[in-house]
């Protein structure tokens, strides 16, 4: 699994605890927006068994997840908030290159390297949190996304001569650090 490039500072755990009931709000979009992804991927890709039945399950596990957040919402009587534009991942489609193969890996590895982040992200709320509920879940689904990011390297590598994904995935690693360090520190996941 790749090293992220930039460490999410320890003032972005603060927001998120400072406000914890807006954060929750923003995962449950980021968790719907993940299942929405992967199953375009299946769609796209329906050529390739591997991918449709990895991005089919991996819909699920996500949807599933956002069903959890959105569980934990309603206990705390918050109600699920609107969507709102992800600047962070506008950014790094901003980086996907065109042609179909190209493309192909670039989403797969931009998939990593969110997953990525989210595992790290995920990992220090869990961290932070007191003993409970909400800290097992946390680092329950700080597990799930290196199970991702493990997914979409593994499919990039049965896809890709692995020099390439290594190369590619390198230059992701280093956009994204670029994309993550302009982003506002706030109680959200990127």
């Amino acid at each position: 699994m790749p090293t992220l490039c930039y460490a999410t500072p320890v003032a972005w755990t603060q927001a998120v605890l400072a406000d914890f009931d807006r954060f929750l709000n923003d995962h449950a979009a980021a968790e719907k927006k993940a299942s929405g992804m992967a199953l375009s991927m299946a769609l796209h890709y329906n050529d390739r068994p591997d991918v449709v039945a990895a991005m089919a399950d991996l819909a699920v596990e996500e949807l599933d997840h956002f069903r959890a957040v959105v569980r934990l919402l309603h206990q705390r009587g918050l109600q699920l908030a609107r969507d709102r534009k992800d600047p962070y991942v506008n950014a790094l489609r901003a980086a996907v290159r065109t042609g179909r193969e190209q493309y192909f890996l670039d989403r797969l590895l931009l998939g990593a390297v969110v997953e990525a982040r989210g595992c790290e992200r995920f990992g220090l709320i869990a961290e932070a949190l007191a003993a409970g509920e909400l800290k097992t879940f946390y680092a329950a689904i700080a597990a799930s996304e290196a199970r991702h990011q493990g997914l979409f390297e593994r499919l990039a590598r049965a896809h890709f001569p692995a020099r390439e994904v290594a190369a590619r995935l390198a230059e992701w690693l280093d956009i994204e650090a670029e994309v993550i360090a302009m982003q506002p520190v706030r109680a959200a996941l990127h």
